[in-house]
């Protein structure tokens, strides 16, 4: 009985989250000042960090609450907030904008529902490690020590050309 319960509840906080993911996402599309669709962003955003802690990813989940809603979109905010712009410069006026967004929109999900329809679906029990953010720092540091080295040259190259970059433009 307790297995039902526990898979009813999963059921319903995932419909929930499905339901703010998607409603923010179409708030955040349709949004006519960029600072509403900010902030309809940020339920997005955080809406998917639920979908990795209901798949019991918490390293995953974490990440996306402290990288992406706590970073990436607090950049965007102060970067929109604190352009020399007015907010009705930043709206979108015309309907043909709207009008190829959708059709792209649309074009994309055709696609998906089709690879969702004709996908090789087989209903698999998932085996959840307990201690996800263990198994994850031994895999990183033992098999996968070279992508994780090279990746974190590479941001640091990024780094280096965006200071450059920046210091070369204020001379």
């Amino acid at each position: 009985m307790s297995d039902f319960f526990q898979h009813f509840g999963q059921t319903v906080a995932f419909i929930a989250i499905t339901a703010v993911v998607i409603g923010s996402a179409l708030a955040a599309t349709f949004a006519k000042s960029i600072v509403h669709a900010s902030f309809a962003l940020f339920f997005t955003l955080l809406g998917m960090a639920g979908y990795y802690f209901l798949l019991g990813a918490d390293f995953l989940g974490i990440t996306q609450v402290i990288i992406y809603v706590g970073g990436i979109l607090v950049l965007l905010l102060f970067g929109v907030l604190l352009t020399s712009r007015s907010l009705d410069q930043l709206q979108i006026r015309s309907r043909a904008s709207y009008i190829a967004a959708s059709a792209v929109g649309l074009a994309v999900l055709a696609m998906l529902w089709k690879a969702i329809i004709r996908g090789p679906w087989q209903h698999v029990t998932p085996v959840v490690p307990q201690q996800t953010t263990q198994s994850l720092g031994r895999l990183l540091l033992t098999d996968y020590l070279l992508a994780f080295e090279f990746s974190s040259v590479t941001l640091l190259a990024a780094l280096i050309g965006a200071a450059y970059i920046v210091r070369r433009r204020e001379k």
